[in-house]
């Protein structure tokens, strides 16, 4: 087999599994991403010799989509830093509008509403988990 060949193979094989988010307050996160933004806890599980728990959250498992890893360590004492590398997360749904109404009620940072990309195309939002984790929500019809 080639080298294109190979590489062309690999990618049909291979797709992102997961991103995994450190969080400060785990119920906290759970709730915003299971209640606020309709996704479902597929797996809990707590590691004590490592003192962490790891909740995977998504619309549906692994195996069909890509999912989030939340990282709750039990000794972290301060809430984390997004840092300056770590850009956003995006979902794609069929009314930002209605969903960035709704999480504004519930108190949810919204520091982009929802409206046209600046030089045209995809109508966009940006909001803030509880850890400050930037998500980009993009209309799909």
């Amino acid at each position: 087999m080639n080298e294109m060949s190979q590489k062309a193979a690999a990618r049909t094989e291979a797709r992102l599994l997961h991103t995994m988010i450190r969080v400060f307050d785990l119920e906290k996160s759970i709730d915003f991403y299971t209640r606020l933004l309709g996704m479902e806890v597929l797996s809990r599980k707590d590691y004590t010799r490592g003192e962490f728990t790891k909740v995977f959250v998504g619309y549906s498992d692994e195996r069909a989509n890509t999912v989030i890893e939340l990282t709750h360590n039990w000794g972290q004492k301060e809430p984390y830093t997004t840092g300056s590398g770590f850009g956003h997360l995006a979902i794609g749904l069929p009314d930002i509008y209605g969903t960035c109404e709704r999480l504004a009620k519930e108190g949810v940072k919204i520091p982009r509403p929802p409206g046209p990309m600046k030089h045209g195309g995809s109508v966009i939002a940006f909001l803030e988990d509880p850890d400050g984790y930037k998500i980009e929500l993009i209309q799909r019809s």
